[in-house]
């Protein structure tokens, strides 16, 4: 029997809490969300299969609450559980519809999680109540107070991020934009809801487009040489930030440019290439790295 549009609408909105919940870290009793929507509890089980479909949930073997994998936290945006909230509610409606493209539309979130393979990961679910309220205020362009390493904040949150395994939040304080980890946060339980604010569309895109976490700084350009017995690698994708091949000499070594807010962003990767590449310009950068190695080496 077809389903009217407002049970498809109930649907659609369930699925997508579900789905915001697993996103954020949560792990859901399926009785729980049964009196949580008033709907029995095998309804509820038949959404966790219809999600189970194109997403790794886990189910705990004791508490028989499920969840998402770890590495996936935060990788789906809330335009994907909008659309497959909608498109799952329509696939009851039209069974005979091809539904394998929502398989790849989850799934291609994959390919950031195997980039970051290599990384350890904070284990998340220690964050679920930060990610709840920050989350919210996020969505409803609300600012936030919290404690940082011990001092009180007043922020505008924009985007939860997870770089290099470990969580930040973007926020412009005092018109800057400016990243705050994660881990350092301690939420202050106010009484009162903190004002709203007008997202600025130009931190919006900066947020969205650039790769580091080091907003609000001037990019400085680098210039590198990279030796020809690691040049493949450099060639056949960028390693390093807003990576350019400015040439390639006779011997096969490269010339190779990176444009970046702050030296951490480099200095690991030259390390880990080390000796094969090198600091050209400017030369105080190339300084500031051997300083840093001789005073390593120094401790042995």
């Amino acid at each position: 029997m077809k389903q009217n549009s407002s049970t498809h609408e109930r649907l659609a909105d369930r699925l997508a809490n579900i789905l915001t919940m697993l996103n954020i870290g949560s792990h859901l009793s399926s009785k729980e969300l049964a009196e949580k929507f008033g709907v029995n509890n095998r309804t509820i089980i038949r959404d966790f299969d219809r999600l189970g479909s194109y997403l790794p949930l886990q189910q705990d073997e004791i508490t028989k609450k499920y969840y998402l994998e770890q590495n996936y936290l935060g990788k789906i945006s809330h335009k994907d559980i909008r659309n497959f909230a909608q498109l799952s509610g329509i696939s009851d409606l039209y069974p005979n519809l091809d539904m394998s493209f929502l398989r790849e539309l989850l799934d291609s979130r994959a390919n950031q999680v195997y980039s970051s393979k290599g990384y350890s990961f904070e284990d998340s679910t220690q964050f679920i109540d930060i990610f709840k309220k920050v989350s919210q205020a996020i969505l409803e362009h609300r600012q936030i107070g919290f404690l940082y390493k011990g001092e009180s904040r007043l922020v505008q949150p924009y985007r939860l991020i997870n770089h290099h395994g470990s969580w930040y939040l973007a926020a412009v304080r005092k018109e800057q934009l400016r990243t705050y980890r994660i881990s350092h946060i301690q939420l202050m339980h106010t009484p009162h809801e903190y004002s709203q604010f007008t997202p600025d569309q130009n931190i919006v895109k900066l947020v969205e487009n650039d790769d580091s976490i080091w907003f609000g700084q001037d990019k400085q350009e680098i210039i590198l040489s990279v030796d020809s017995s690691v040049a493949f690698y450099f060639k056949q994708r960028s390693i390093l930030p807003e990576q350019k091949i400015v040439r390639e000499l006779g011997n096969g070594e490269l010339l190779v440019s990176s444009k970046i807010n702050h030296d951490m962003q480099l200095f690991p990767l030259i390390r880990f290439w080390l000796p094969n590449i090198k600091v050209v310009q400017p030369l105080e950068l190339q300084h500031k790295l051997e300083s840093g190695l001789k005073k390593y080496l120094r401790l042995e």
